[in-house]
């Protein structure tokens, strides 16, 4: 086989490296992604620098933002170092850093209020409680697995990502609720935003549920997303130490 086509146990070796890199399964999940998506594009031809070129040319054509290019771009190029490729990678486009987020972009308090009620009165008590505990302790999406009904018993977890470890209070409140969502959901141990085959939540499974909500909700869908969510409990925060200085 020709050694410059991408092959199915690559991308399984790939996989195995950012495992044992101990990355986030979050990021895990979108590296192979990415790369799964650029090898179908390639449709078994050979992998080289200008094919990479020209993808990264098709994707600013059909109006992806050039954070999200270089996002994908940098799956690939972890890709080509493991595997020998250096020459393939391309230079990343050039993004101008934002100071502040755009105003039209910024998720306020009445559009999270809406959210939360539009998923309770439609009967998403799963999706409403996921909403309330990442603005509640603003973990990321890929941490969402460490809130457990232990975690909610104890009223804090431990997020653990490589080396580091902090804990994440969970207000009393929203324990309760979470500890209601168990018993009723029958979860005797774990993780609480589980599927029905009693797997974690994917990060694409998470956004779509979000952005379905907005129809219901009458939230703009591009204020919808994981991290705003997470950026809502840091506003929040530090305007409260603003308020409350510690």
């Amino acid at each position: 086989m020709d050694e410059q086509k991408i092959t199915e146990e690559q991308i399984a070796a790939y996989a195995q490296y950012l495992r044992a890199e101990e990355r986030a399964a979050g990021t895990i999940e979108k590296y192979l992604r990415d790369l799964t998506t650029f090898t179908r594009w390639l449709n078994g031809e050979n992998v080289t620098k200008e094919r990479v070129a020209e993808w990264k040319k098709v994707l600013q054509e059909n109006g992806y933002a050039a954070v999200t290019i270089n996002s994908m771009l940098a799956s690939l190029n972890g890709f080509f170092r493991l595997t020998g490729r250096e020459g393939c990678r391309v230079k990343y486009l050039k993004v101008q850093r934002r100071l502040f987020r755009e105003p039209a972009r910024e998720l306020l308090r009445e559009d999270y209020d809406r959210l939360v009620s539009a998923a309770w009165t439609t009967g998403q008590t799963r999706l409403a409680l996921l909403i309330e505990t990442i603005c509640a302790t603003g973990i990321r999406v890929s941490e969402v697995r460490y809130i457990t009904l232990e975690a909610a018993r104890q009223g804090r977890a431990e997020i653990q990502l490589k080396e580091k470890i902090r804990t994440v209070l969970i207000p009393n409140m929203l324990a309760r609720e979470l500890l209601k969502y168990a018993r009723k959901k029958k979860i005797a141990t774990g993780e609480l935003f589980i599927t029905e085959n009693g797997k974690g939540m994917s990060r694409c499974q998470i956004w779509a549920e979000m952005k379905r909500l907005c129809k219901h909700a009458g939230v703009d869908s591009h204020k919808v997303f994981p991290h705003n969510l997470s950026h809502m409990f840091a506003t929040t925060f530090y305007r409260l130490i603003e308020i409350f200085p510690i």
